[in-house]
């Protein structure tokens, strides 16, 4: 792309059509995302170390009663969960579409001795495998899928639980989504950063469709040397918490039960979010 056509762009996108998501498969952008991930400074890629510390303690003690179980970790990036479930005695399985991320778990699991596996695949077309305790799909990713195919997540979901196992979600609120999609436009210069190794701006607008409640991010990468520019989009889907019942009871599922946060920890990333934990029942 070229200056000329972010000038004669669409004026308002439709979801999904310009692109999935970010380039999370990409490995330069992997590698960059995965920087992300182990900052300490934010909680925008993952959570601060001592926030996941908590979320396990929590899924650990309340959720699984510390009873050891087989979980299943559907976008488990650098697997900063997994391997602190692993580490209490859990049989851990990660699933996640981001090379550098999956290399780093695969390394970290290595070097301790964790029961952990990491397969590279996308959760939308991966075969999950079946015998699970727990399956989490955690920090907002549920939303960033079309409806069919978060639907189709949920049925492999539930087939990939023993009876009485458990689905973890953290979607976002209806409320933040349409935040989402309202906020102004903006830009910023860097050096370098996470769409880029070299001199960049990057220009992002936001757009609301209320008819089909999604939430558009477009990022025009412009390159401040040659002036070439690349596109990325994101759609997040908005549910609200009926919806999330009725989604879940549709695919199979019995108790629905909502929380703030998991294990009532706070930080910026807190209040986005609500944790939605379901149980596939045992056969009658």
């Amino acid at each position: 792309m070229k200056l000329l056509d972010v000038v004669r762009r669409k004026s308002v996108p439709k979801p999904w059509a310009e692109g999935e998501k970010i380039p999370w498969d990409d490995r330069d952008f992997s590698r960059r995302m995965l920087n992300e991930h182990l900052s300490q400074k934010h909680d925008a890629a993952s959570r601060r170390f001592e926030i996941i510390d908590g979320h396990v303690r929590w899924i650990h003690d309340q959720v699984l009663k510390g009873d050891p179980t087989r979980v299943l970790d559907l976008g488990c990036g650098p697997g900063l969960y997994t391997s602190r479930l692993a580490r209490l005695g859990h049989r851990c399985v990660g699933i996640d579409f981001s090379p550098a991320s999956i290399a780093y778990a695969r390394e970290q699991a290595e070097e301790e001795g964790l029961e952990c596996t990491y397969i590279q695949q996308d959760i939308r077309t991966s075969d999950y495998g079946a015998g699970y305790g727990l399956v989490m799909l955690i920090f907002g990713e549920f939303n960033v899928f079309r409806p069919g195919e978060a639907r189709g997540i949920l049925e492999k979901a539930y087939q990939a639980l023993v009876p009485g196992g458990f689905l973890l979600l953290e979607p976002h609120t209806f409320e933040v989504v349409v935040k989402l999609g309202e906020q102004p436009s903006s830009w910023y210069s860097a050096e370098r950063g996470l769409f880029s190794d070299k001199p960049h701006l990057c220009l992002q607008e936001n757009f609301w469709d209320a008819e089909g409640k999604v939430a558009i991010q477009r990022y025009y990468i412009v390159d401040a040397v040659t002036g070439g520019v690349t596109r990325h989009s994101a759609s997040t889907q908005a549910y609200t918490d009926g919806q999330y019942r009725s989604l879940l009871v549709e695919c199979g599922f019995g108790e629905v039960a909502f929380y703030p946060s998991m294990g009532g920890s706070t930080g910026s990333a807190g209040s986005d979010l609500t944790v939605v934990l379901s149980r596939k029942e045992h056969a009658t």
